[in-house]
């Protein structure tokens, strides 16, 4: 069913700017309710003439932008004014999450009386798709393909407000400089590819695991005690250092340090704590686990502040 327009309202709808076949256009009454809309509307699995009542504009979006929505209603039914552009999400009939724009306009008769509303959508999926696509590549490193830094330090500073409880622990690849050295950074790169698959196939589902430095990795662990933890940790560096590599790596032994601490105050006594374990980890020999609370002294800060994050 084509939409019906009145002079009045083609000359709304040329200033809407909707101009390809493609954008959806429908009218509403003074309630909200839709009564014409153009054939793009089924897109959405909407189908105008087969219903009694039209759905209200409303309800077309996902119920997150339904006030926002309203709002825009309200605004066009008391001026005839051309509205903004609202970003909504749509859940179509088959499920489908789609993001669409949307701009509505007042409808006023010849006596200056608004009696309805003149709206336009627009799809924008695509855009959101390469935003949202964007915005997950900002918190990703591509080496590993784990959570880099960033996204890590957001969701420890989330753990630490919420008092989830939990521990850190931060894994450090044993002699990578060495492997660098000896066998070429490609081979550097396929050892830390290789200890990131590792630690998705060993750690709990739940973990959260990101690549915090150059061979540095940093394992959420929530609402989780320490003495789990340790026993979580250990195992890990035990069948990381009997473990038989891909072909990439078969030509050396991946072993890895551990320092661990409970998830504190703050992000930067957790990752003081952690970094002064792992620093303990790796001046015993490496290869293996050192817990913060077992240390035989408090931490008051040290001279020799680890740099365990390097420019990536």
């Amino acid at each position: 069913m084509g939409i019906e327009l009145t002079h009045r309202e083609s000359s709304a709808l040329y200033g809407l700017l909707a101009q390809t076949p493609s954008d959806i256009i429908f009218k509403t009454d003074l309630d909200g309710y839709i009564v014409h809309a153009s054939a793009a509307i089924e897109q959405l699995g909407i189908s105008i003439p087969s219903m009694l009542i039209g759905p209200h504009v409303r309800d077309i979006a996902h119920p997150s932008a339904r006030p926002e929505i309203e709002a825009e209603l309200a605004g066009a039914l008391h001026d005839t004014g051309t509205g903004d552009w609202i970003e909504i999400p749509v859940v179509t009939s088959d499920a489908r999450r789609l993001w669409y724009e949307l701009r509505m306009q007042g409808l006023c008769d010849e006596s200056g009386s608004i009696y309805g509303v003149l709206a336009v959508m627009r799809s924008i999926d695509m855009r959101k798709s390469l935003e949202e696509r964007l915005f997950e590549a900002s918190l990703t490193d591509p080496l590993t393909g784990l959570t880099n830094r960033g996204a890590f330090t957001s969701m420890l500073e989330y753990l630490v407000g919420k008092r989830t409880g939990g521990c850190l622990a931060l894994f450090d690849v044993d002699r990578l400089r060495a492997i660098n050295d000896e066998h070429g950074h490609a081979a550097g790169d396929a050892a830390l590819r290789e200890f990131a698959r590792f630690l998705r196939g060993s750690l709990r589902s739940d973990d959260i695991i990101s690549r915090v430095g150059g061979e540095t990795f940093g394992v959420l662990l929530p609402r989780t005690s320490a003495i789990e933890v340790e026993d979580i940790c250990d195992r890990t560096i035990c069948a990381l250092s009997a473990a038989r590599g891909t072909p990439d790596v078969n030509s050396y032994r991946i072993t890895a340090s551990v320092g661990i601490a409970l998830i504190g105050a703050t992000l930067d006594e957790t990752m003081r704590r952690a970094e002064t374990a792992l620093f303990f980890a790796k001046a015993k020999g490496r290869n293996r686990m050192e817990t913060d609370a077992k240390l035989r002294f408090p931490w008051t800060g040290s001279p020799r502040r680890l740099k365990l994050f390097p420019s990536m």
